[in-house]
């Protein structure tokens, strides 16, 4: 009898319920075994809200009314879907809650099959805080056809876990004697650039182990900065079977039987094949000094469709049609604001904003306009000059004292966050941060001026990765950014003749240490083996130690690499740093 496995890659709003049970009866329609992702039923991650009152007796409500939906349905599918089961308290509240895999069975109802037994606790992750792991093993009858049954992280081995899923349930394979028809793994994994393949790496080698396909469904969402692009596959082997778009919700049918694959090759579960050596970051420990490894066109392609997404995720959920970017003729802001034109939808608009300064440079002026030519926008301007010049005067006045050096330079960065808020506030934009991952690091910003934004597209993007994304999309998507704007000097025009290296190292030595410091937590021995000298060494550790309050307080950031600032990234602001010298 032909089995069809129906791979449902849905996209919701976190706690959307009503959304997601209709889009639940509309979606089990058709013969064959229906997989969803991780946590279907509810979206992910979802924090605290799994222990507020309000969303439990929701939620609870809800899986009832799918129970006795499933109760009245007919036909001849079975459904498996992520979600949560509670066990309460007298009082109310939850006593234990388990990551889930229910089985909804058409004039039956809804049962619990599964528990999620590896609960990943680092980086963005913090299930240990509320869910509690499972403790067996779990495998599924469909249609005459074994499936093993697995929850996102139980299919990564890793030395933060104490026990290996894949391994437990091989073991129970070999000493009962069964044949799985597949592996299904039911996932809400985020995405960061180059994870595909690794996904694919490690996906083969429990296919090759198990002797069968390896059935891998994620979900699709924008939440905050945590991106979910998809990418559901099936892996025959060393055979990609089937492969699904990805940040886009779809549903596929395929017949197990037609899964074609060789299992005769021998798994290679190695200590590497864990999450900290699968997802290590982008480091070339071999050269000195150290260097980033510089994205492919395909990698440039994943991140750029990543920060589109996420931004508009962000703001359809936030409830934004309109778009504002400060421009200044740098190359953070062009590319920002190219990336808003390539991600415009119906309906939306977008709007630059050009605020000179006193030492803005012809220059800046002519590749603004040349920016906004290219996008078919009109560009605002709202030179600075004059209030500048009036707060100066202003504050001599009443505090008796002039003020110059960086004070004047935050100044003028403060005005233009206030007019950008502004302007906001006037048209009901979006402001779009446009600060990169080295200025974060090192706190090359001025907090309430140019760290303003509700989103930041680039904070995840050291400043040599702005220019390699800036030079793919030039090529690839629109020739939007002026090729002088690309090969001039980085400044932030605050000062006469200002430029960045007269403060910072050059980039291609500064975001190497950047990353060796925030991904591999290198000290200054390390930096020092890897190449780097103990004076730029020194002046890059003091810059970025002492910047932790600038970050505590800047927008959500994108998440599209391995150890980003934000979510995942907790740091006490106040401490001893004298450590590190």
């Amino acid at each position: 009898m032909k089995t069809n496995l129906i791979l449902h890659q849905t996209h919701h709003t976190l706690a959307d319920f009503d959304a997601i049970f209709q889009s639940t009866v509309e979606l089990l329609k058709g013969d064959g075994l229906h997989v969803f992702p991780e946590l279907y039923l509810t979206g992910y991650p979802l924090q605290d809200l799994v222990l507020q009152r309000p969303f439990i007796e929701s939620y609870l409500e809800y899986l009832n009314d799918l129970d006795l939906w499933a109760k009245k349905a007919s036909g001849s599918w079975r459904a498996l879907i992520g979600g949560l089961h509670y066990e309460m308290e007298n009082n109310g509240f939850p006593k234990k809650i388990t990551n889930v895999i229910y089985e909804v069975v058409p004039g039956v109802g809804l049962k619990n099959l599964y528990s999620k037994r590896l609960l990943p606790n680092y980086d963005i992750f913090d299930e240990q805080k509320y869910f509690s792991a499972g403790t067996e093993t779990a495998f599924y009858e469909f249609n005459g056809q074994l499936f093993g049954l697995q929850i996102c992280e139980d299919m990564w081995a890793s030395s933060v876990h104490e026990l290996d899923p894949c391994k437990l349930m091989h073991d129970e394979v070999q000493k009962k004697g069964l044949k799985l028809a597949a592996v299904i793994n039911l996932s809400a994994s985020p995405f960061e650039a180059a994870k595909k393949k690794k996904r694919f790496d490690r996906a083969r080698n429990i296919s090759l182990l198990f002797g069968c396909p390896f059935v891998y469904v994620n979900r699709v969402g924008g939440e905050d900065e945590i991106l979910f692009d998809g990418g559901s596959f099936i892996m025959a082997g060393s055979k990609l079977q089937l492969e699904m778009k990805s940040f886009e919700a779809e549903s596929k049918t395929v017949a197990l039987e037609e899964i074609s694959g060789s299992y005769s090759e021998k798994p290679e579960i190695k200590a590497e094949n864990t999450w900290e050596g699968l997802f290590s970051p982008r480091l070339n420990m071999e050269s000195r000094p150290a260097t980033l490894k510089v994205w492919t066109d395909e990698e440039c392609e994943e991140v750029m469709k990543a920060l589109i997404f996420g931004l508009q995720e962000y703001a359809t959920k936030s409830g934004f049609k309109k778009f504002l970017v400060a421009l200044s003729g740098g190359m953070d802001s062009a590319l920002v604001l190219a990336l808003v034109k390539i991600g415009l939808r119906p309906g939306q608009s977008f709007e630059a904003i050009y605020m000179p300064s006193v030492f803005s440079s012809p220059v800046s002026t002519e590749l603004s306009e040349d920016m906004c030519r290219r996008l078919g926008i009109k560009l605002s301007y709202f030179p600075i000059k004059f209030l500048h010049s009036a707060v100066k005067n202003a504050f001599t006045q009443n505090f008796q004292e002039p003020f110059q050096g960086l004070t004047d330079e935050n100044v003028q960065s403060r005005l233009r966050g206030t007019l950008l808020y502004t302007r906001s506030n006037q048209t009901g934009a979006m402001v779009i941060n446009t600060s990169n991952k080295s200025e974060l690091a090192v706190g090359y910003s001025t907090q309430y001026g140019d760290s303003v934004g509700a989103i930041s597209l680039l904070g995840d993007l050291f400043k040599s990765e702005v220019y390699r994304l800036a030079e793919y999309v030039n090529k690839h998507h629109g020739n939007y950014i002026p090729e002088g704007i690309i090969k001039r000097g980085p400044s932030a025009e605050l000062r006469e003749n200002q430029l960045d290296q007269d403060s910072l190292p050059p980039y291609d030595r500064l975001d190497p240490m950047l990353e060796g410091i925030l991904s591999y937590r290198l000290g200054k021995k390390q930096l020092l083996e890897a190449g780097f000298t103990e004076t730029e060494i020194t002046r890059v550790l003091n810059l970025y130690l002492k910047s932790e309050y600038k970050r505590a307080q800047f927008c959500p950031i994108l998440k599209v690499k391995a150890k980003s600032f934000g979510f995942g990234y907790r740091m006490p602001m106040s401490k001893n740093i004298s450590y590190q010298f």
